[in-house]
């Protein structure tokens, strides 16, 4: 039986849809993901819809209120988590947001990037995959899978409709 866990990403736009806001996860010894840049975002509680996950995880992490977000994309992480669960994740881009960003959270410092910078940055190596995607300018959404071992992605394909 297939039963992910599901989750959000976000990447937040700064006002000129230059720049990214992301977390360098840098506070936490025993974070899978110590040391990486990564969006916003988190596990769907069982009383939310996708969306609503997404506004309370990036209120929750960054202080801020999501004024338009847009899904760009799903993803279907088998294989990926520390103790190898599979994971289904929606990939949205916010365009616009309200308040100001904190600095910090409880798994790092909050840090804008500059969009055309962001693959340069230690990151998940599949993350390298489906970015591109979450900023171009193609309108569809694009659906991916991407298997994990031993924390490598060991395939990645999509369609975008």
């Amino acid at each position: 039986m297939y039963t992910p866990i599901v989750a959000t990403l976000g990447y937040i736009l700064s006002p000129d849809q230059k720049q990214t806001l992301l977390v360098h996860r840098n506070k936490r010894s025993d974070d899978q993901h110590l040391g990486k840049y990564n969006g916003l975002g988190g596990k769907m509680l069982p009383t939310e819809d996708i969306y609503q996950c997404l506004v309370r995880e990036i209120f929750e992490e960054a202080n801020i209120s999501c004024e338009r977000a847009v899904l760009r994309g799903t993803i279907n992480w088998t294989g990926f988590g520390p103790q190898g669960e599979n994971w289904f994740g929606f990939i949205y881009l916010i365009k616009h947001f309200s308040g100001t960003p904190r600095m910090s959270n409880e798994e790092g410092d909050l840090v804008w990037v500059d969009v055309a910078d962001i693959l340069r940055l230690p990151m998940w190596e599949g993350d390298k995959y489906f970015l591109p995607l979450v900023f171009d300018n193609d309108p569809r959404t694009f659906h991916g899978f991407m298997p994990y071992k031993n924390a490598q992605p060991i395939s990645w394909n999509y369609s975008r409709i």
